[in-house]
């Protein structure tokens, strides 16, 4: 696994903490399928939560937030629904997208933001 890929599972790890510790409860991480990988997926109360997590080292070439398009948010979207399809077992009355936006400065500590309903 490249640097690169360790930042981002490291985001990825804050991020689940991040949603825990705001009462959410984390069902799956890295969910692949035919049409691309949710990064954590997760319950808060009835609504179902698809969350895209983006990691920065460093705001230079925009912030974690920028990196999340139109097209990204209309992919997970689709991916939502994918994970859906592939657990019948669960019909949630409200699933929302979140974006986890983590930044690693070179000195201190993480700063992690979450945005609620990116939709």
């Amino acid at each position: 696994m490249g640097a690169k890929d360790e930042v981002g599972r490291y985001g990825e790890r804050l991020a689940a903490r991040r949603l825990g510790e705001a009462g959410m409860t984390v069902l799956q991480t890295n969910w692949r399928c035919r049409a691309g990988e949710i990064d954590i997926v997760a319950r808060d109360g009835d609504c179902l939560v698809v969350c895209e997590v983006k990691t920065r080292r460093s705001t230079r070439a925009g912030s974690p937030l920028e990196a999340v398009t139109p097209a990204k948010v209309a992919r997970l979207r689709r991916l939502a629904g994918e994970w859906l399809h592939a657990h019948p077992g669960l019909r949630p009355p409200h699933v929302r997208l979140d974006v986890v936006a983590v930044t690693l400065p070179v000195r201190g500590a993480a700063h992690v933001e979450h945005l609620r309903g990116v939709s």
